[in-house]
């Protein structure tokens, strides 16, 4: 149980700074709407993605929330991290850098399974 405690705890945070703190803090530099701009999507997508981000990272890392609302959140971040590589290999090929958001699939994976072991040994 302590290894899922801080495997939860380890990716779980992980994503709530990669993806809730660093989105809120640089959704508006040049360099995110650019990168925007360089995979065809408009200005306004980012900031919509970016509310999305923060709230879905609250949602998975504060530990009163429902279940149900979690695993939307799971889901959301899990259609996220797969439309960025899609979007990625798309416009630029396989590149090194295309294959980045499938690191973060694997981490939230984790988070995933994880949190519902804990879950399971909460109930028992």
């Amino acid at each position: 149980m302590k290894r899922d405690k801080v495997i939860f705890w380890v990716t779980t945070v992980i994503i709530f700074l990669f993806e809730g703190v660093l989105s809120a803090l640089t959704s508006n530099s040049e360099q995110a709407k650019e990168g925007l701009h360089h995979l065809g999507y408009p200005e306004y997508f980012g900031i919509m993605l970016m509310v999305f981000k923060v709230l879905g990272s609250i949602v998975i890392i504060v530990p009163q929330i429902p279940n149900r609302i979690k695993e939307w959140a799971y889901a959301g971040f899990a259609i996220d991290f797969i439309s960025a590589f899609v979007s990625m290999w798309a416009v630029d090929g396989p590149k090194p850098g295309t294959f980045f958001p499938l690191v973060f699939v694997v981490i939230l994976i984790l988070s995933y399974v994880s949190y519902h072991r804990l879950l399971k040994v909460s109930k028992a």
